[in-house]
């Protein structure tokens, strides 16, 4: 799928990725506004988050590697729990994020694809997605996988000493 012809593996993440991903999402604390986390992670600070993502069940993490390169995080997903209480069970957020390098080469539709394969399988209902604006390549790739725009938070996070509008998309499953 990527546009260079490299073939990338896409699996569910696992310890031997902490490390990649966690410098790949520290990436987006420090640089940009994408997240809305201030504060860049060490490994054993994110152990929690990579535990709360089976390889199977609503709640996922994919990652993309190079093929024969285990050391390098291409980008990933996420399917994770949208809201707390029971009621909202089959409703997920999703997310991705792609290493700089990689942006642009179709490893985050591929990353989806898989994704949105799997939850075919579970009992999910609704797919959600907010996205920090500007971004228009996330409004793209969400824009392939049918997600509708249903309204935006208006300067609802801050971060770099200035206020970020988030838009909310929405996906059947």
């Amino acid at each position: 799928m990527p546009h260079d012809g490299e073939e990338v593996q896409v699996r569910p993440g696992g310890d031997d990725d902490l490390t990649g991903l966690t410098a790949l999402y520290n990436h987006y604390i420090r640089e940009t506004a994408v997240t809305f986390d201030t504060a860049p992670f060490t490994p054993e600070e994110r152990r929690p988050w990579l535990h709360s993502h089976p390889e199977d069940g609503p709640h996922r993490l994919l990652v993309a590697r190079r093929a024969g390169d285990p050391g390098t995080v291409l980008g990933y997903v996420t399917s994770s729990p949208f809201r707390p209480k029971p009621a909202y069970s089959t409703s997920v957020e999703v997310s991705a994020y792609l290493a700089p390098e990689a942006a642009g080469r179709g490893i985050g539709t591929l990353l989806y694809r898989h994704l949105f394969e799997a939850l075919a399988e579970e009992d999910v209902h609704r797919a959600y997605a907010g996205i920090a604006l500007p971004n228009e390549a996330s409004v793209r790739l969400h824009a392939r996988f049918a997600f509708r725009h249903i309204g935006t938070f208006a300067e609802v996070g801050r971060k770099f000493g200035r206020y970020w509008d988030v838009a909310w998309y929405e996906k059947t499953l």
